[in-house]
């Protein structure tokens, strides 16, 4: 809470110019593309992450596929987690956000832009409704995050369980899923400092629907837990490797402001 609250009052300058420029392009759909309005919310979250002191590490974007839409599957930690997965992705996707938590001033103007679902909790009737229309947005080409656990509670870099329903739209789409694993991504808004931290982000292999067709969807949940899992033991073994901290950090793929993922000289 504490780097939240230095973010806003650090950019409280410029926010008020985001929230009219926000509502300008969500509100006017034939004059500003999926792909303009995602550059303008790629602005705000590089606002965020630069004044709040992030720095995020990326890996697998050559895994994320390059026509139609897919699905990425992502374990959740905190309010980072959304925003990370975004510098690493560069073509326009959206995500499954709790009604609850779309509600206050900017993340509810962010959401609109990005055409993200709100998901009420207490509503099953506008939940099936929610995943339907995915279904069908994703059938057409677009590509969706969503954190299957449905929430985080202070689980860190250890998984909750994840929700069976949500991966019905990805068998109903029959698109790509691409397991995502987000790591130290609780600290930006879950630690009460402001030191610099640091994040990752890896976009696994993505699994076709030729490799799941014949799955149950509890099959496919495992599945795509297993893989998320197995990657943050091996991630977790590498970082008690002597030195390679430093060396992830040193040769990291850094994000530039303008969104794009390169290769940092050491």
């Amino acid at each position: 809470m504490l780097r939240f609250m230095y973010v806003i009052i650090g950019s409280i300058y410029i926010i008020p110019y985001y929230i009219v420029q926000m509502k300008k392009y969500y509100r006017n759909p034939e004059q500003y593309s999926e792909e303009a309005c995602y550059q303008l919310a790629m602005k705000v979250v590089n606002l965020i992450k630069r004044k709040g002191r992030i720095e995020t590490y990326i890996t697998g974007t050559e895994n994320l596929p390059e026509d139609g839409g897919y699905i990425m599957y992502s374990n959740h930690q905190g309010k980072y987690d959304a925003l990370g997965v975004m510098i690493g992705h560069k073509k326009p996707c959206t995500l499954i956000i709790a009604k609850k938590q779309s509600q206050p001033i900017i993340t509810t103007q962010f959401v609109d832009l990005i055409r993200a679902k709100r998901l009420d909790f207490t509503n099953i009737r506008q939940q099936v409704s929610v995943m339907n229309s995915i279904t069908e947005e994703v059938k057409a080409g677009r590509r969706y995050l969503i954190f299957p656990e449905g929430g985080y509670t202070d689980n860190r870099n250890h998984l909750n369980e994840f929700k069976v329903g949500s991966f019905k739209c990805a068998e109903r789409a029959k698109c790509p899923i691409v397991p995502v694993v987000v790591y130290d991504s609780y600290k930006p808004f879950g630690i009460n400092s402001l030191r610099k931290v640091k994040t990752q982000v890896h976009f696994l292999k993505a699994i076709p629907y030729v490799e799941f067709k014949d799955y149950k969807t509890i099959q496919i949940r495992d599945m795509v837990v297993n893989r998320i899992q197995e990657h943050i033991r091996q991630m977790e073994l590498k970082l008690q490797e002597p030195g390679y901290i430093s060396e992830l950090w040193c040769g990291e793929e850094a994000v530039t402001e303008e969104g794009i993922v390169e290769e940092q000289l050491s």
